[in-house]
């Protein structure tokens, strides 16, 4: 399997790339079969199953899902017509699949099964059509975390990867890492950039073209998101009475001329959660969940190092490209999904790749950058997912800010040394997976334990 850069970090819209993201592309995926079959679509019933049911209304799923039905997908759909299309469909009980045919729904809208976890994931969707000509199609697909979404087929899941091109140096462990920079003399990033290359066609001065303009496309919308988020005023959709901070202390800082970094670290991570806890245009990174870590971090590091600021196209790039190389070996390894392994998968994996790419951008060796990735997640193991009312507000927004904060200080840590220590990154990813197989289901992204049960909703 050879995972893309671009697949790991995805332009999409809130608050969950498991629970609205991914759905969303599922139900577009099967809108796409519908479309090649002979027979018109009479009626579509939706199945929710496991996490996806338990927390999908705080989530956005059930918009989420019909509005891919409508061929809609979250890296180009508006996020403003989301909650509204939504609303729409339930009063109408009716979508356009695939933005042509008028269905009805069947009975019940959505049905859900939270109790009920299909075989591969706990994530799991199934769509069922009705025909004309009186037979029906079915599809099931899951959701597995940030935003990647694997069809079932029978027996077997169809890994949508498996059959992307070979890459020149594929690594599935931090090892394997370390051990092609040392044979090749390649950094991490070059690594990266390198297989990012091949994926789209290289090796040519083109392909490189695509690969940097692609990454620096994605730190604009990061960026982007920030911004919006230090102006945004008001309160998070859903009940809980969430207050935007991130303006207040935005404002608070401009207006003392605040020089605090840790400040303005804190305040780009909640501005970026607070945008996606709004259904706003985030990035996943890896996931919605844990999506204001990396971004925070690297405007941390333009921000504050004016040598980095300097160079700032090239840190961009190498700072991605180093972060997603480490988001590999989760996701090859481990899992970067909330509902299997808890919030370790998400806001700690998020940690570990800011801490090894911003290590890498302040000029650490290959080992350097593995030492500041197990920093990151040694110190966030056994998190658990246990979000207040479903709803990506709390923890979810604080824990990004010190998540980032932790970030830095991994790095910070790992850059005195000279690249050697006990625990290695593989060592530290294999106990984050025993842990998550070990965690009751009920701390996995339900909202059935933990803080949401501990603490009223109003």
């Amino acid at each position: 399997m050879t995972i893309s850069v671009f697949e790991l970090f995805s332009v999409g819209i809130g608050p969950s790339s498991s629970h609205t993201v991914g759905p969303m592309r599922a139900g577009a995926d099967f809108a796409d079969e519908l479309r090649e079959l002979p027979s018109t679509v009479r009626a579509v019933t939706v199945d929710l199953y496991g996490s996806l049911a338990a927390t999908g209304r705080g989530h956005g799923t059930f918009a989420a899902v019909l509005l891919g039905l409508e061929g809609n997908r979250p890296e180009t759909v508006d996020p403003d017509d989301v909650e509204k299309r939504g609303a729409e469909i339930e009063v109408t009980r009716t979508v356009y699949v695939g933005g042509r045919d008028e269905v009805p729904l069947c009975a019940e809208q959505i049905v859900l099964h939270p109790l009920t976890v299909l075989p591969r994931h706990t994530n799991g969707i199934r769509f069922r059509a009705e025909l004309a000509d009186g037979t029906t199609h079915e599809a099931v697909y899951y959701s597995v975390g940030g935003g990647f979404v694997e069809r079932e087929s029978g027996a077997d899941t169809v890994d949508p990867l498996a059959g992307s091109p070979g890459v020149p140096h594929d690594f599935d462990t931090a090892a394997g890492l370390l051990e092609t920079c040392e044979r090749t003399g390649r950094t991490v990033p070059q690594l990266m950039l390198a297989n990012e290359i091949a994926l789209h066609g290289g090796p040519s001065e083109v392909a490189e073209r695509e690969v940097r303009a692609g990454l620096l496309h994605i730190w604009e919308v990061m960026e982007a998101c920030i911004e919006r988020g230090f102006r945004a005023e008001g309160m998070l959709p859903g009940g809980l009475g969430v207050k935007r901070r991130a303006p207040g202390l935005y404002r608070r800082l401009v207006d003392s001329d605040g020089a605090d970094a840790m400040d303005w670290l804190n305040v780009a991570a909640m501005a970026v959660n607070e945008e996606n806890a709004c259904g706003g245009r985030i990035v996943t990174a890896p996931t919605n969940g844990a999506a204001g870590i990396v971004p925070a971090v690297l405007y941390y590091a333009l921000k504050f190092r004016s040598s980095l600021a300097a160079r700032r196209e090239q840190v961009v790039c190498d700072y991605l490209l180093t972060a997603a190389a480490i988001a590999v070996l989760y996701k090859r390894r481990a899992s970067i999904s909330g509902a299997e392994v808890g919030c370790q998968g998400e806001v700690g994996s998020a940690c570990s790749m800011a801490a090894g790419a911003l290590a890498q951008v302040m000029g650490a060796t290959a080992a350097q950058v593995e030492n500041a990735a197990e920093i990151g997640i040694e110190h966030n193991l056994g998190l658990t997912c246990d979000p207040i009312g479903g709803l990506v507000q709390i923890p979810c927004i604080e824990r990004n800010a010190i998540a980032s904060v932790k970030a830095v200080n991994a790095a910070r840590i790992a850059l005195h040394g000279d690249g050697t220590h006990r625990v290695s990154l593989d060592q530290a990813i294999e106990t984050m997976r025993q842990t998550g197989a070990d965690m009751l289901s009920k701390y996995k992204e339900t909202s059935l334990g933990g803080l949401a049960v501990n603490v009223p909703e109003c």
